[in-house]
């Protein structure tokens, strides 16, 4: 299922929405012109790798110096593979301009990175040994949805499905799609909890505790005069 327009109107330009998507974008070019060891070492440099905050003799031995938590924001304009950031940039274009819209520029940057700093957190808590580093603005933006969720329960989503290289469009209620994201994510979650041999390789814990975030913060950033906002 591939989301591909909401029905919600923006009375705005979301230029921080566009701006967020042109870093993403850029800092992954740059990073294909990068030699595959330096590409290699930059992700671990700016990346959340969870064991080189629990484990500061192991950072130490693998060459990463003491960075004061600053990959916790950096590796919000990550990404591992070009899939993984289109992804993201669909779901940041048609899901964050109305949350922006609502909330005005200057207080979605603040809502954005703290729903970033926090699902970034939320992985490093369930996995503090994991070795791997933790890229993306996947957490960040489960905290847009989380807000969408429960500010336009009424919209309805264009989503594409394809069978058999057909392409088939159905229309569904935000409140449906968004639910169905969440549970996929638990469910995830409790397959790599109680399955011992299943290798943690999506941040599970980020995109629920990026979620929760968006949900429970998203009404202390709304403007008070956009508050009755209708579509």
């Amino acid at each position: 299922m591939i989301p591909i327009r909401d029905s919600v109107p923006c009375n705005t330009k979301p230029y921080v929405t566009w701006g967020i998507m042109a870093i993403c974008i850029a800092v992954y070019v740059l990073m294909l012109f990068m030699p595959d060891e330096m590409g290699q070492h930059f992700v671990y440099m700016y990346g959340m790798v969870p064991i080189r905050y629990s484990n500061p003799d192991w950072a130490y031995s693998f060459g990463l110096p003491p960075d004061h938590y600053l990959s916790f924001f950096t590796s919000l304009f990550l990404h591992g593979g070009f899939g993984h950031l289109l992804m993201n940039m669909v779901f940041l274009w048609i899901f964050a301009d109305n949350i922006e819209d609502l909330m005005g520029h200057k207080r979605f940057v603040v809502f954005y990175v703290l729903c970033g700093l926090l699902a970034t957190y939320a992985q490093w808590y369930f996995y503090p040994k994991m070795a791997v580093p933790v890229v993306g603005a996947s957490g960040a933006i489960a905290g847009v949805l989380g807000a969408y969720f429960f500010r336009f329960p009424q919209a309805t989503v264009v989503i594409l499905v394809p069978i058999l290289f057909y392409p088939l469009f159905f229309h569904v209620p935000a409140i449906a799609f968004l639910g169905f994201w969440v549970i996929i994510q638990i469910g995830d979650v409790f397959t790599a909890a109680f399955l011992d041999n299943v290798a943690v390789d999506s941040a599970w814990w980020a995109h629920l505790g990026g979620f929760a975030a968006g949900a429970l913060l998203h009404p202390f950033f709304i403007e008070k005069k956009r508050e009755e906002y209708q579509f």
